[in-house]
């Protein structure tokens, strides 16, 4: 019996590792692991992707362009007339209100990148690429880094407290790091 033609398989790993990642964390990952998630031989792992970083790699850009964390999809919630602040309130609250696991899935590939050098390039083009969204409306680049930096920390307060989303608190506080 020949070898099946299957043009999808790589795509269905990257699916199986982001959904083990969500699951389990970065440790859970391995060959075998995504492997049985995805249903495919093991050997299929490691021949599209021969190091675990290998294939974080692309988990990492795969999860990086999918709404709603694609830089892109910020530009509708930015092209909208209104202040700002209440611009990146409503994108920050519809992040919010989504899958939390999701968000808590992009972050820990994302700081993945502390420990995993071959994630760090992935993980820059991401914070390049919403700083360049963002200096439109900052104005400038620094302006847009310290606003991407306090979008990511309120991120990751809110997923580390598990508190509800508060509106007023985070449009007064956005307020007042734009200016």
């Amino acid at each position: 019996m020949g070898r099946r033609y299957d043009p999808e398989r790589r795509r269905r790993i990257i699916d199986a590792a982001i959904r083990v990642v969500g699951e389990r964390g970065i440790d859970g990952l391995s060959h075998r692991s995504v492997a049985a998630e995805a249903d495919v031989p093991l050997g299929s792992t490691t021949y599209h992707f021969a190091t675990l970083d290998d294939l974080l790699v692309a988990a990492l850009r795969q999860v990086c362009v999918e709404p709603p964390t694609a830089v892109e999809d910020w530009r509708r919630h930015l092209d909208r007339d209104g202040p700002l602040a209440d611009r990146l309130v409503d994108l920050l609250e519809e992040m919010a209100a989504g899958d939390r696991g999701r968000i808590r899935l992009e972050y820990e590939l994302y700081l993945a990148a502390l420990r995993r050098e071959a994630l760090r390039p992935v993980a820059a083009e991401w914070l390049d690429s919403a700083v360049e969204t963002l200096a439109p409306w900052t104005g400038d680049r620094a302006g847009a880094r310290a606003l991407v930096a306090f979008l990511d920390g309120l991120l990751l307060q809110l997923l580390l407290t598990g508190r509800p989303f508060d509106r007023r608190e985070v449009r007064e506080t956005l307020a007042r790091v734009i200016g």
